[in-house]
């Protein structure tokens, strides 16, 4: 009889175990390797749908930087939460080119369209990266014919180094760097490359 019950406590102390080491790595995962992330609204139409789930690289552009093209999830500047800009002399006809200070603490998901370095104008919601229109076969432009405010913005503006431009695919309807600056390298959280849910949108990215 003793020898069953230690044998009972023994398999339960392996179970907590295997248990908690799964736990543990699960965390460890997300913490510093591959983390979920749900899509929170419709500035990436059509890309990516409302309530979709996106596989984000944590550790990538820790050793590299983000390419134009890229998908990454980051922490916008503070000037985000108003729309605020951080070059006091923006005007209506130039996108935001410096951001304010500091960084919030949301996560939005953009694409990257232009890098340190980059001029770029926007015109009719089309990105003009140093003098040549971005390949944006994978954007919903509702800014053709619109006057929605970020739709043109014809004045040219250069990315301060360390800094990344970042725009939704749906240009009509996405807040973005056009109102708030360029995202410094160190709020990238990491690049989205899988979308795992729902399963009619399993790929990657």
């Amino acid at each position: 009889m003793k020898t069953k019950q230690r044998s009972a406590g023994g398999s339960l102390l392996e179970l907590v175990v295997i248990v908690a080491v799964a736990l543990g790595l699960a965390l460890g995962i997300q913490a510093f390797l591959v983390k979920p992330y749900r899509i929170p609204s419709e500035s990436m139409v059509p890309t990516l749908e409302v309530g979709q789930r996106v596989l984000v690289n944590r550790i990538g552009h820790r050793f590299s930087d983000p390419k134009v093209g890229d998908i990454v999830v980051f922490h916008p500047p503070t000037g985000s939460d108003l729309d605020v800009c951080g070059d006091r002399n923006n005007d209506d006809t130039a996108a935001c080119d410096r951001p304010t200070a500091g960084q919030a603490k949301v996560n939005f998901i953009k694409r990257v369209v232009a890098g340190p370095g980059d001029t770029i104008r926007i015109v009719d919601g089309h990105v003009i990266r140093n003098g040549k229109r971005e390949r944006d076969s994978y954007i919903a432009n509702g800014c053709a014919g619109n006057p929605k405010p970020g739709c043109n913005l014809p004045t040219p503006i250069t990315i301060p180094a360390g800094h990344w431009f970042m725009m939704g695919d749906n240009r009509g309807d996405s807040d973005d760097s056009r109102f708030w600056g360029p995202v410094p390298t160190k709020s990238i959280i990491g690049g989205a490359f899988a979308t795992y849910w729902p399963p009619n949108r399993i790929g990657l990215l």
